[in-house]
C-alpha cells in the first residue's frame, strides 16, 4: 500500500502548501493518467462543492486531477476505478457515518488494500486509515453507526497532536485523553503526529515527515509516551 497520512491541512504558506512535496513523491510519476477521487464528507459547515474546488485548486500544481466523489453517479464503481484516494478533513463522525451508510467505507478499503490506489487523508482522514474511530479529537455530532473504519495501518492516529496546555485550562490534556485510550485498550498503540507532520507507508516501510519542534508521540500503555524523531521508523 501508498499512504500518506497528514496531521493537518492548513499552515501559514496556505492549503496543503507545507505537504506539496510529500504529496508529489506520494502521487507518483504517472499522474497524467491517474483518476483522482475525493471524499469530502468530513465537511460540515463547508459545503462539499466548496470543499472539492479548494482540494482541486491545491493539488493541480502537482498535476492531479480531482474529482470529488459526491458527483459521481456510481459512487461504487468510482472507487473501484480510483488510481488516488484523497480524503479530507473536518468531522471524523460524519465521514464515517456518510461512507458506512453508503457502502463506501468497504469498497475503498477494498481498493486501498489490494494496491488499486494510494490514499492520502489529512486530519479526518488520517483518522479513517486507523482500525477504529476511537482517538478522534472531533465531537461525535452524529452516530457513526459503528466504530470500526479502514484498518489500512495497525495502529490508532491522533491528528493535531499537542502538549500545549493554556493557563487556566482544568480540563485533561491531550496525553492524558491518549494514555486513557491505552490503559483501557492494551495492545493497541497510539501515534500522535504534531501540526506539520505525517505518516508515509510504502508498504511496510514507514517514515514520519515533518520539521516541528514537538516530535510525534507514541503511546503504548497508560506511561509517558515515547519521543519518536522525524525519518524512517520501526514499530
Amino acid at each position: 500500500m501508498q499512504l500518506l497520512l497528514l496531521s493537518n491541512s492548513t499552515s501559514p504558506q496556505g492549503f496543503l502548501t507545507h505537504a506539496l512535496p510529500a504529496i508529489t513523491e506520494w502521487a507518483g510519476p504517472a499522474t497524467e493518467n491517474a483518476r483522482v477521487l475525493f471524499v469530502p464528507y468530513a465537511g460540515v459547515t463547508r459545503t462539499w462543492d466548496a470543499y472539492e474546488t479548494l482540494v482541486a485548486d491545491a493539488l493541480r500544481p502537482v498535476g492531479l486531477d480531482v474529482h470529488s466523489l459526491h458527483r459521481e453517479a456510481t459512487p461504487l464503481e468510482a472507487i473501484a476505478r480510483a488510481t488516488h484516494i484523497v480524503v479530507g478533513g473536518g468531522n471524523t463522525f460524519a465521514l464515517v457515518r456518510q461512507l458506512r451508510q453508503t457502502g463506501q467505507l468497504a469498497a475503498i478499503a477494498e481498493r486501498v488494500r489490494s494496491g488499486g490506489a494510494r490514499y492520502l487523508g489529512w486530519s479526518a482522514g488520517a483518522n479513517l486509515a486507523c482500525p477504529r474511530l476511537s482517538t478522534s479529537n472531533d465531537m461525535p455530532i452524529v452516530d457513526p453507526l459503528g466504530f470500526d473504519t479502514l484498518g489500512l495501518v495497525p495502529f490508532q492516529i491522533n491528528p493535531h497532536y499537542t502538549e500545549a496546555h493554556p493557563e487556566g485550562h482544568r480540563g485533561e490534556t491531550r496525553q492524558q485523553r491518549l494514555r486513557e485510550f491505552a490503559l483501557l485498550n492494551p495492545g493497541v498503540a497510539v501515534l500522535g503526529l504534531p501540526e506539520g507532520t505525517g505518516l508515509r507507508v510504502d508498504a511496510d516501510n514507514y517514515t514520519l515527515l515533518g520539521d516541528t519542534q514537538t516530535p510525534a508521540r507514541w503511546f503504548t500503555d497508560a506511561e509517558a509516551p515515547a519521543i519518536l524523531p522525524m525519518g524512517a521508523w520501526k514499530f
